[in-house]
């Protein structure tokens, strides 16, 4: 039976979208991945732009509250936010904090940003290859 992991950050628009993305793509076999915020927002584009980038299509995903997830149990939740304010979600067997920069704080050209949010998505790969991959 696949594992269930449940990325978490604030507008479920691109840290925990890129996450969930990754994860269903490289290790859909062994896990099911989904992703939700404290607060709904659109979709970042820039995040769909660099998860294309690597031949991952996230641009049908959409935004959804954490709420969504209530009472669904899973194996893994993973607050990817920054900062101290994330989720409690009681139906998750275990909790994992790691956290990644904002995308939708990043300033500058659009090539400057999206030079910053490969980066997080670069981030993020390694580090779910590094905790999940070998699992």
């Amino acid at each position: 039976m696949k594992r269930r992991v449940l990325f978490v950050c604030t507008h479920n628009a691109g840290r925990s979208q890129m996450a969930e993305g990754y994860m269903n793509a490289r290790y859909g076999d062994r896990y099911e991945a989904y992703s939700a915020g404290t607060e709904t927002g659109g979709l970042n584009p820039y995040a769909v732009r660099a998860m294309a980038e690597i031949g991952i299509d996230i641009s049908g995903h959409h935004s959804k509250h954490i709420s969504t997830f209530a009472g669904e149990e899973m194996d893994v939740l993973v607050a990817v936010c920054e900062g101290g304010t994330c989720p409690l979600f009681p139906w998750a067997k275990e909790t994992v904090h790691r956290s990644f920069p904002d995308p939708s704080r990043l300033t500058g050209s659009d090539g400057e940003v999206m030079d910053g949010v490969r980066r997080i998505r670069d981030e993020i790969a390694a580090w779910i290859d590094a905790t999940f991959g070998a699992l």
